[in-house]
């Protein structure tokens, strides 16, 4: 039994600077994994306390990687603007097979990072193959990590968009785009985002009194939209314009989720990344594609791994004692 734990920081996960490139092959890996029955993952087990108010854990082995982990995720209302993080999260890494302990480490970096490699790794099987303009709507940390992996996965990109409830967040990702030699603009009308994007990322977060404002029937016909706030900025009577539909895993999650947290009625997924890692949908480049998606354990997986195998070779992190 080892007698030191590896504690990795926030500052410490930023440190190693994983590239998105490599976080999204991570991602697919993990799902291809899954498919040839060398990993496992509970569905995301949470504890909602109200609109935007929870807590959630998360479980993955991976034989593959020789890891398990267990990420805890909490989530709270934050005001606009607000310097306090509305989600926290930690990750305890495990050895799969003797069980002993190795590594904690902040959540925060990770889930941003994963979370982008997610929907890059999904469009990498859906979306147009050559997209000139990405929307987003929600200007807050997911933004910017979205960004560096669509740029990463997309070199050609040449114009942003973006809509935010705060104008200020939306300056300030604008500037930042902007840096990136990117042209942007500020949008106040959803509408107008929708139809002249071929790619949207909405990360619309969970508050009282929210109502669903984008409508799928105002995007181009063969645009893709990546739903990281599980679809309850979307319009339910409008998803059924997307042609084909897809999640992380459909043994989690059958349908996009309300603003209420309930799964809508008007449509179902078709598809996963337990699929596609293997091979890009058919049809779904020249289509209105949708990937809504909860956060699958096996990606906070592929991502620990990664994170603990690369400060373990640069000798980045605290032992702590046991």
């Amino acid at each position: 039994m080892s007698e030191h734990l590896l504690y990795l920081s926030r500052s410490d996960v930023k440190a190693l600077a994983i590239d998105p490139g490599q976080a999204r092959e991570a991602v697919l890996q993990a799902f291809r994994d899954h498919a040839a029955g060398t990993n496992q993952s509970l569905p995301k087990n949470g504890l909602m306390l109200g609109p935007g108010h929870g807590f959630q854990a998360m479980t993955a082995a991976s034989q593959a990687d020789g890891v398990a982990t267990l990420k805890w995720v909490s989530m709270a209302p934050v005001a606009s603007d607000s310097p306090v993080p509305g989600i926290n999260a930690l990750i305890c890494v495990s050895d799969y097979e003797t069980g002993a302990p190795l590594a904690v480490l902040d959540g925060d970096e990770i889930t941003l990072v994963r979370t982008a490699a997610l929907s890059a790794a999904a469009a990498s099987r859906m979306a147009p193959s050559a997209p000139a303009t990405i929307g987003f709507v929600g200007c807050g940390l997911q933004a910017y990590a979205h960004l560096a992996a669509f740029l990463d996965l997309y070199p050609g990109l040449t114009a942003v968009l973006a809509l935010s409830r705060s104008r200020s967040s939306a300056e300030r990702f604008a500037q930042a785009a902007s840096a990136r030699g990117l042209t942007s603009e500020i949008v106040t009308d959803a509408g107008t985002l929708l139809g002249r994007s071929d790619i949207i990322i909405s990360m619309v977060p969970g508050a009282p009194g929210l109502k669903p404002f984008l409508d799928a029937r105002l995007m181009r016909p063969n645009a893709f939209a990546a739903a990281v706030d599980i679809g309850r900025s979307w319009i339910p009577d409008g998803l059924p314009a997307f042609d084909v539909l897809a999640t992380d895993s459909l043994a989690q999650s059958q349908a996009p989720y309300d603003v209420d947290g309930n799964p809508v009625t008007t449509v179902t997924f078709g598809h996963d990344l337990v699929e596609l890692a293997g091979t890009a949908h058919p049809t779904a480049r020249g289509a209105r594609s949708f990937f809504c998606f909860r956060g699958f354990a096996l990606a906070d997986l592929a991502l620990a791994h990664l994170v603990v195998s690369r400060a373990r070779e640069r000798g980045i992190g605290t032992m702590l004692p046991r």
